[in-house]
């Protein structure tokens, strides 16, 4: 019969410019789609050369290293037998393409350019790459030698054309062609197209993934199909963690899932699929059989191979399955602890040290270190040989073999309590015990001889002695003797990184972790240069709520009982003088808000694009229960007059992993500049005018400015 296909999909673990590393999880991937009869492989999107090259796109040797292992694939037998899709760059004429280059028994059929660029938040494709703006069109491209030497061929089809097999009609999407509100899919079903592949760079946000999985299943619902995702996964160089995710969907159902979350580098999804099945239910949808009789038809490239079996009958076929989502807490247990694996064993460091204060905040990054722990011991347990390879790179023991998660733990990661004359025994015993359940390696020291012999200089100096505020001193020496605090505190935690495995007769040095969170980032709550700035920060794209609740999720998953004292805590930076050996300074009374508050802030002032004005005409309605129009007004400008004052240490923020959409990270995602006209004068005035106006109307006499 011929209606049985089989096709393969897969997340694969590529680094940017890694092209050994990357073609042999190519080769991984195909050799497994194969054995599992698979005839049709997809990848994700430039898996060549990995997605995040980022400005290394313009370099002619991204360009010569993404054909020479082009070459490789193409004259290995590996490839042989079935339809193979892979990604990278193409330059045509002279213009720089994302493509899919997709090739049978060493001959290219197709290269595909992409036809919509990602080009908002974390994404700049149009920086580096030019869309195909010439819908249905095929021209001729020019194959370089190395390519000709191998396929015999000198020009390749180069366009938006479609694959008909002997069985079936296969069209390409990449990325964003499926967010697009003009996705191809739609005018491919409607001529006749049968199998939909998509090649993915999609990376993870909290709460993002349904989102992802019900839009691959609206496709094949509303016309019909099947639906084969690839995607990137973990972590290629930068901030992004590629979440995989690779899926497979056939008229509106999930018939195969790929995990979120997973060290495994390579993994593979495969279904058989009957032909039959799209084409009795698109018989019946009349709507769509009366817009595919005025289509305009796709150029089709003719391929003499056929994704099925000439005798097929006794094929099984997939079912369709219920997709399991992740809560958010799950997210953050496993997205961050990924990503910081991949960081870790590709920057060849010996493992990371944490300043653990006893807080939230650094009590929740050191259990994603722990949760990596867990993930690098159930991988192991699993047979995952190349974890295991990197761990005993890491610990340099090539005979190591990690088990227990507290024992790995205890080889990897330090954590360090700077204890000053400010910090609370309260403080001190949360941190030694929490480093106790996890198993870290825990240093306790005090800060108080550094920050005397600085404050000692000064005074040399100067003649003159700063003073806190409850001791008579102005806000200007109060603050300045808290940075100096923070500030010693960096300074300690990368000495403490470089020599504490020396001390201890072990090689390597660790990564610095910082722990501020991207509401603290966002109203600039952080010295610039204290603890915040590290080698990398797992948790500077979350909000202090998620956290919240990561801990709690801690404390019944991890049994880390350690953690309710640290729940039960007000949040506090222990800078300022002790009262009657008791904590005074809260880190919500120092900010002049709550962290709810700066959550619903950050998500106004970038995800609705919110400036002062906008913000308090939603705010108003929002907060009518419980402020009045003056309440909100004065809450708004407190917060924009911090948010632009501290915008400047925006530039300097440690790299973070991002999973918020209202992140403000200054490298790529929010841009905006970092010296402000604090007073917005123009703005503020608007305020001013509209609670005016709200308070006549409500008979309400004005007696004092709004400020």
């Amino acid at each position: 019969m011929g209606r049985a296909v089989t096709v393969a999909t897969c997340a694969l673990n590529q680094w940017a410019l890694d092209f050994e590393g990357n073609l042999e999880r190519i080769f991984r991937s195909i050799d497994i789609a194969k054995s599992r009869g698979a005839r049709y492989r997809l990848g994700p999107e430039l898996e060549i050369c990995g997605y995040g090259c980022s400005d290394h796109y313009y370099e002619s040797d991204t360009l010569l290293h993404s054909f020479q292992v082009l070459a490789k694939l193409l004259e290995s037998p590996a490839t042989q037998d079935i339809i193979c899709d892979v990604g990278m760059p193409v330059l045509h004429r002279n213009v720089r393409y994302n493509c899919r280059v997709i090739f049978l028994n060493k001959k290219i059929l197709l290269i595909r350019p992409k036809i919509s660029l990602a080009n908002a938040g974390n994404y700049r494709e149009l920086r580096w790459f030019t869309p195909w703006n010439k819908a249905r069109h095929v021209e001729e491209y020019f194959l370089p030698r190395i390519i000709q030497e191998v396929t015999g061929q000198e020009t390749v089809p180069f366009g938006d054309a479609v694959l008909a097999t002997k069985d079936t009609c296969l069209g390409t999407e990449i990325c964003e062609e499926l967010w697009a509100p003009n996705s191809p899919h739609i005018e491919m079903g409607l001529d006749g197209v049968e199998i939909f592949t998509n090649s993915s760079g999609s990376h993870h946000v909290l709460r993002k993934a349904h989102t992802r999985v019900d839009l691959v299943n609206s496709v094949t619902a509303k016309n019909g199909g099947i639906y084969i995702l690839a995607n990137q996964k973990g972590c290629d160089g930068d901030r992004l963690y590629y979440d995989g995710c690779a899926m497979i969907s056939m008229n509106g159902e999930t018939v195969a899932q790929g995990s979120q979350f997973s060290l495994d580098d390579v993994e593979v999804l495969v279904a058989t699929l009957d032909l039959e099945d799209i084409r009795s239910y698109r018989a019946e949808i009349s709507s769509r059989n009366l817009a595919a009789s005025k289509v305009n038809p796709y150029p089709r490239v003719k391929v003499n191979f056929a994704l099925s079996c000439s005798d097929d009958v006794a094929v099984p076929t997939c079912m369709p399955i219920q997709w399991r989502h992740h809560s958010p807490e799950e997210e953050i247990s496993l997205g961050p602890a990924c990503w910081l694996w991949d960081y870790l064993r590709r920057s060849k460091q010996a493992g990371f040290l944490l300043p653990l204060s006893g807080g939230i905040d650094s009590s929740a990054t050191a259990c994603i270190v722990y949760s990596m722990c867990h993930q690098v011991c159930l991988a192991v347990k699993n047979g995952n040989a190349d974890v295991l390879a990197d761990a005993r790179k890491i610990v340099n023991d090539e005979t190591y073999v990690p088990e227990d998660p507290r024992e790995f733990c205890k080889r990897i990661f330090t954590t360090c309590y700077m204890a000053s004359e400010n910090s609370s025994q309260d403080t001190c015993n949360r941190a030694k015990l929490l480093a106790e359940q996890i198993g870290s390696y825990h240093i306790n020291l005090n800060i108080d001889a550094a920050v005397k012999a600085i404050v000692g200089i000064f005074s040399m100096v100067t003649g003159r002695m700063p003073r806190f505020s409850v001791y008579g001193g102005s806000s200007r020496e109060n603050l300045a003797l808290q940075n100096v605090q923070a500030r010693i505190r960096m300074v300690l935690a990368y000495l403490f990184a470089q020599l504490t495995l020396w001390t201890r007769g072990m090689p390597g040095g660790l990564l610095v972790l910082g722990s501020a969170n991207v509401d603290e980032s966002l109203r600039g709550y952080l010295t610039k240069y204290d603890c915040s700035s590290a080698d990398i920060n797992p948790i500077g794209g979350i909000s202090k709520t998620d956290l919240k609740n990561f801990v709690k999720y801690c404390i019944e998953n991890f049994q880390l009982t350690a953690l309710r004292s640290i729940m039960s805590a007000p949040p506090t930076a222990e800078l300022e003088p002790l009262v009657e050996g008791q904590v005074a300074q809260t880190d919500e009374a120092d900010m002049g808000m709550t962290y709810a508050e700066l959550s619903i802030y950050g998500k106004l002032r970038k995800i609705a694009k919110a400036g002062p004005y906008s913000m308090f005409c939603k705010l108003i309605n929002m907060w009518k229960e419980i402020c009045t129009p003056r309440e909100v007004a004065s809450k708004v400008k407190h917060f924009f007059r911090m948010y632009s004052i501290n915008r400047h240490k925006m530039t300097t923020l440690t790299p973070s992993y991002h999973a918020e959409n209202y992140s403000p990270d200054d490298n790529r995602f929010d841009l905006r500049p970092f010296l402000y006209n604090t007073t917005w004068s123009w703005q503020f005035r608007c305020i001013d005018k509209q609670v005016s106006k709200l308070e006549k109307k409500e008979g309400i006499s004005l007696v004092e400015d709004v400020d």
